[in-house]
C-alpha cells in the first residue's frame, strides 16, 4: 500500500501514524546533520544556548568570532561578560546569555576541569542550561538518546496526533513512548528539519503538508496548537 495516495486507514491508531512518520522521515532525511557548527561539546553546548529564541543561521553567523576570542571554558572565564554579549548581541537576549556563558564556563573549570560532563542533571545545573538544551548535548554531543523538543517538534507532534500538546515536557514523554530509543537522536532532528520545509508554522496548518494529509485525510480544519 502506498500510504502517500491517501490509500492509508482513515482510523489509524497512535501507533501506525508513529510508524508512518518513522518511516518516511527516514526517507527523507537518512543521515540528518547537526544544524549548529561546532568542534566539541563545549562548542555545542554554547551554540545551543545560543540557540534559544534565534535561527541556528544566525547561531552560526556568530559563534566563529565568539570561538576565535575563545573556544575553551578556560580562554572564556578570561573575557568579560560585556565583550561576549556585544559578540552575541545578534542573537538576542544577550544580557542573560552572556551571563550563562561565563558562568557555566567557569563552572566548567572550578568544578569539572574544564569537561563538559555527559550527565543530563548536571548540565541542568548549569546557567542557562535548561532541560531542552542539556538534552541536545547528550544526544548530539554524547549519543546518549534523549528527545529534545523544540517549537517545530512540539508542533508537529500534535499536528500528527502524536501527542495531545498540553506541555512540552508532555510532548517529550508521548514522543519517548511512540517511538523505539534507538531512532530518538536521529529522530527529533528529522522532524526538525520535515518542520523547517514542509510543516512551519504559517506555511502549513495541519491539512496542507503531505504527512499531515497522509495522516490525517478527512482533516477539514486547522488543527488549534497549544502552546507551551
Amino acid at each position: 500500500m502506498d500510504m502517500r495516495q491517501g490509500s492509508i486507514n482513515l482510523l489509524m491508531t497512535k501507533k501506525e501514524r508513529a510508524s508512518y512518520v518513522l518511516q518516511r522521515l527516514d526517507a527523507l532525511y537518512p543521515n540528518p546533520p547537526i544544524p549548529l557548527d561546532h568542534t566539541d561539546p563545549y562548542t555545542l553546548l554554547i551554540a545551543v544556548l545560543l540557540s534559544a529564541q534565534c535561527t541556528d543561521v544566525r547561531v552560526n553567523q556568530i559563534t566563529p568570532k565568539l570561538f576565535a576570542r575563545a573556544g575553551t571554558p578556560e580562554a572564556m572565564v578570561q573575557v568579560s561578560v560585556e565583550e561576549i554579549r556585544e559578540i552575541i548581541r545578534p542573537c538576542g537576549l544577550s544580557p542573560m546569555k552572556s551571563k550563562g556563558i561565563a558562568g557555566l564556563s567557569r563552572m566548567l573549570v572550578e568544578d569539572h576541569g574544564g569537561v563538559v560532563p555527559a550527565d543530563m542533571a548536571i548540565l541542568e545545573t548549569f546557567p542557562g542550561v535548561g532541560h531542552k538544551t542539556a538534552s541536545v548535548v547528550m544526544s548530539q554531543a554524547f549519543g546518549v538518546p534523549a528527545f529534545p523538543v523544540d517549537t517545530h517538534i512540539h508542533r508537529l507532534a500534535q499536528r500528527w496526533g502524536l501527542t495531545n500538546g498540553k506541555s512540552v515536557v508532555q510532548t517529550e514523554r508521548d514522543l519517548k513512548r511512540a517511538f523505539p530509543e534507538k531512532s530518538w537522536n536521529a529522530l527529533h532532528l528529522q522532524i526538525i528539519y520535515y518542520g523547517r520545509e514542509y510543516c512551519s508554522a504559517r506555511g502549513c496548518d495541519g491539512t496542507v503538508c503531505e504527512m499531515c494529509r497522509t495522516l490525517y485525510p478527512q482533516r477539514k480544519r486547522a488543527v488549534k496548537l497549544k502552546k507551551p
